[in-house]
């Protein structure tokens, strides 16, 4: 039965800042352990998908295509009719030729991530939020390199999870590559940079803004499915047990921006509102459908974060850095101010075109990999997650949050039983009466 453990460390937010710092001297001193698929370019490395969705199977074919020495050899995913059509579009991709996964090598079930992890070097880390920290937690014991989805965790005892095994994970020298891919997007990374070398002057504000119409609706009915459990599975995204809420869940990517800019350091403390305006029915689960949140920083320096999923409305996606002496337009890829400039693919490259993010990461990954210096971005995600998590639980509660409220909380959103049957729903949160714990 997946279990989380029920004493985890809470580290405090002096530890958490700390925290690079600390395993990158456990990894300085920790024996020797290099996985084979570091030491052995040539090697084949066998990769194994965790989570047959979408996502997974997009990532799927990045991971092989980024490295022509590579096989998916196993599959897991809660229900087989997802693998079925994972396999099937990949057999008929460009890497096709490359996915070995016979039926014996396909699991269902809860427990089903063991048998994949057990067999490969590297697993794709893509089910529903919830069981990140679960399954990377075991490869890291196991010796596996990660490419983990966005985001981390759903909740505080499962962020502590999470960064435990980002520690392990240095310590033993594995690959932990995250799923924030706007920092693998070329026009971005240079629009940063060009605010870290002070081109808009001293950060003073920041705006982040991931409006839409929402996403997916609800793939099943109670009636077309056997229990509760595969229910909210099944429409994973409306359960904030699952999916942690669309802030946590699709706009940390804006929440992401705030910790990229601010040199992944955390607030003093977060206020914000939320609720359920026009997402209604009962059908969308326990989820929000919008969420205004602003972060408080040291030096005076506010971030602000706003998201929404409301039909028949404008989308809204950008995200703003102000400083004292320009702003930088991160979506538009442009600085103004003293100093005005804008990205123009193909500058001072031989490349015209502008790689597509998504396989960017894969591709660095990779590379890093086969020449022994396996990228270790956890403790970023770690943050960007928390951040995220700080948002949801201020508008949940109507409170002041501080990231140690998070860190240290007792909070845990996981189901009493991993298993298909019965599985109440959480009430949905009303500020003023639901309390951090």
């Amino acid at each position: 039965m997946t279990e989380r453990p029920d004493a985890i460390d809470s580290p405090s937010r002096r530890q958490f800042l700390k925290g690079t710092a600390a395993v990158a001297s456990a990894g300085a001193t920790a024996a020797s352990w290099v996985p084979m698929v570091h030491a052995a370019g040539s090697d084949v490395i066998k990769i194994g998908l965790v989570g047959a969705g979408g996502r997974g199977t997009g990532a799927a074919e990045q991971a092989l295509t980024a490295d022509s020495a590579t096989k998916l050899v196993a599959v897991a995913d809660a229900f087989g009719d997802r693998i079925e059509e994972s396999l099937s579009a990949l057999k008929g991709s460009s890497v096709g030729s490359r996915v070995d996964v016979e039926k014996d090598r396909q699991y269902t079930g809860f427990d089903a991530y063991k048998k994949v992890i057990d067999q490969v070097d590297l697993v794709l880390l893509t089910t529903p939020p919830a069981f990140r920290p679960i399954h990377l937690t075991y490869a890291v014991e196991k010796g596996v390199n990660a490419f983990v989805e966005k985001p981390m965790a759903v909740d505080g005892p499962g962020l502590r999870m999470y960064i435990k095994a980002c520690k392990d994970a240095k310590a033993k020298n594995l690959s932990l590559v995250n799923g924030f891919c706007w920092r693998y997007f070329p026009p971005r990374r240079e629009t940063m940079q060009h605010v870290f070398d002070g081109k808009i002057g001293d950060i003073v504000s920041i705006e982040t803004t991931y409006n839409s119409q929402g996403v997916w609706e609800p793939r099943r009915t109670r009636e077309q499915c056997s229990s509760d459990m595969e229910y909210q599975m099944r429409n994973w995204y409306y359960y904030s047990w699952l999916s942690g809420d669309h802030i946590v869940e699709q706009a940390i990517h804006g929440i992401d921006t705030i910790g990229w800019a601010l040199g992944d350091k955390l607030p003093n403390q977060c206020w914000g509102v939320g609720g359920r305006q026009s997402r209604t029915d009962a059908k969308y689960g326990n989820i929000y459908d919008h969420f205004s949140v602003v972060y408080e920083f040291p030096n005076n320096v506010r971030a602000t974060h706003q998201c929404r999923h409301w039909v028949n409305t404008p989308n809204r996606v950008k995200d703003y850095i102000f400083g004292t002496k320009g702003m930088a337009d991160v979506f538009g890829n442009s600085i103004t101010g003293p100093e005005n400039w804008s990205y123009r693919p193909g500058r001072g490259s031989k490349k015209s075109a502008t790689p597509d993010m998504y396989q960017v990461e894969h591709d660095e990954m990779f590379a890093a990999l086969r020449a022994g210096k396996p990228i270790n971005n956890g403790e970023k995600a770690a943050n960007s997650t928390l951040l995220a998590i700080m948002g949801r639980t201020a508008a949940y509660t109507g409170e002041n949050v501080t990231p140690d409220q998070i860190l240290n909380s007792k909070l845990d959103m996981s189901p009493a039983k991993y298993e298909f049957g019965a599985n109440p729903v959480a009430p949905i949160p009303i500020p003023g009466v639901t309390k951090v714990v």
